[in-house]
C-alpha cells in the first residue's frame, strides 16, 4: 500500500548541486550591485547630515545656491537673492564635489 514512500530515496549530490548555479548568481549580484549601492547611500546619507550653513550644493534639479538655514529634514537655499526650502533629500551634492565628478 505504502510502497511508493519505501521506493524514494534521499536526493544525492547531484540535486544540491543542481542549486550551485543559483548560489552563486545570488552571491555575484550581491557583490557587483547591492553592496555598491549600499555604499553610495549610505555616502550620500553622510554627506546630507554634514550640510551647514553656508555651504555650496547642488540640487537633483539642478538649482545651486548657498544655505542659509538647516532644520531636521530640510534646508532653505539662497539663489540669487531668493529663498527657496527644500528637502534634504532632494541635494544632490556640494558644488565642490559635483563640480569634480563632472571633470
Amino acid at each position: 500500500m505504502f510502497n511508493f514512500v519505501l521506493d524514494t530515496q534521499m536526493p544525492g549530490a547531484e540535486t544540491y548541486l543542481s542549486f550551485l548555479p543559483l548560489i552563486l548568481l545570488i552571491v555575484l549580484f550581491y557583490f557587483m550591485l547591492i553592496r555598491p549601492q549600499r555604499k553610495r547611500d549610505k555616502a550620500d546619507k553622510e554627506m546630507r547630515e554634514s550640510l551647514v550653513v553656508g555651504d555650496r550644493i547642488c540640487t537633483i534639479g539642478g538649482i545651486v545656491g548657498k544655505i542659509v538655514q538647516v532644520h531636521d529634514d530640510e534646508i532653505v537655499l539662497e539663489t540669487s537673492g531668493n529663498r527657496m526650502r527644500f528637502k534634504k533629500w532632494a541635494v544632490r551634492g556640494k558644488v565642490d564635489e559635483v563640480d569634480s565628478e563632472n571633470k
